[in-house]
């Protein structure tokens, strides 16, 4: 090889560098951005936990105001009125960006309508209720890492303990976390945590209400959560990484695999989570003048509750 060839090689070694830099930077500054905006942010009392995709107005109404559908552990909260004017009810409602929101709720309710509830329809023939239940518990089992650390994080020891519990019993007598001995044997249930609700119980305010495509409502406080659960869990480094980094060992490492991995899972999921909810509110919008609205107020009244606990 004469010295053209390794001059040509050494810039091309040079340049995968410089490339690799930048993206890393470029990661580093939407933290950075995401945890400033937080900390300017509005002074309401709402955040969220993200468990799963859902999409369109019936699974975001059913876990605006019951929480999470399909966690498998927890008192079944309260019903919130999207209409209750008394002031145990009164939130604040930031929501600067409404005319935007309203048009992702109105593209995320049809393509529930449309797609994902008719989905659910189907799957919903062929697979049997338990085996919809079994699945939607080991998502939940998987991701106990995110909820124990939370708990900790909010000095919950109590609600930790029963975490690991849960996940240690479910994952052996409960086969992998098919099935809920934990909950169902020894009654060990706790409500989940998030980073969401962790950052409200240090003074971090929620920001403005966003609608974001395909999941849902959240704050930018939920926002910020969500993706730090994201990465406080083990499952999103170890097996299916969504960062490539050869100082941790990886289960799965071709890039294209992952992708087509996560995206069978996440409509799996969506799909799964929608039929375990296809009776909850049917014919709510019939009877709602302003479906935007009541999923707004109902979703900040059980992020307050959630956080005041």
């Amino acid at each position: 090889m004469d010295e053209i060839d390794r001059f040509q090689i050494s810039l091309g070694i040079k340049a995968f560098d410089i490339r690799k830099n930048a993206m890393r930077l470029q990661i580093l500054v939407i933290v950075c951005l995401a945890s400033g905006l937080v900390g300017c942010a509005g002074d309401g009392k709402s955040t969220k936990t993200q468990n799963g995709v859902e999409t369109g107005l019936e699974s975001q109404i059913a876990e605006s105001v019951d929480g999470p559908t399909s966690d498998g552990q927890g008192e079944q909260s309260e019903f919130f009125d999207p209409f209750d004017e008394s002031d145990h009810a009164q939130t604040k409602e930031y929501d600067p960006l409404e005319p935007v929101n309203s048009a992702v709720f109105e593209f995320n309710y049809r393509l529930d309508k449309y797609v994902v509830k008719q989905a659910a329809k189907v799957y919903n023939f062929f697979i049997p209720a338990d085996v919809q239940q079994s699945f939607s518990n080991v998502f939940q089992n998987i991701r106990f890492v995110p909820r124990l650390l939370n708990n900790l994080f909010q000095a919950k020891f109590q609600g930790a303990g029963i975490e690991l519990s849960r996940f240690l019993i479910n994952s052996t007598l409960g086969v992998g976390g098919l099935f809920d001995p934990a909950g169902i044997m020894f009654e060990l249930k706790t409500p989940p945590e998030d980073l969401g609700q962790t950052l409200g119980t240090y003074g971090v305010g929620p920001g403005p209400f966003l609608m974001v495509p395909f999941f849902g409502p959240f704050t930018l406080r939920d926002g910020v959560g969500f993706i730090g659960d994201g990465l406080l869990d083990p499952f999103n480094w170890f097996i299916l990484p969504f960062i490539k980094t050869d100082s941790i060992p990886q289960l799965v490492q071709h890039r294209p695999t992952i992708r087509a991995i996560r995206f069978g899972l996440a409509g799996g999921e969506a799909v799964n989570t929608r039929s375990l909810t296809l009776e909850k509110f049917q014919g709510v919008e019939e009877g709602t003048l302003d479906l935007y609205g009541a999923v707004r107020n109902a979703y900040l009244q059980q992020r307050l509750k959630a956080i005041q606990e």
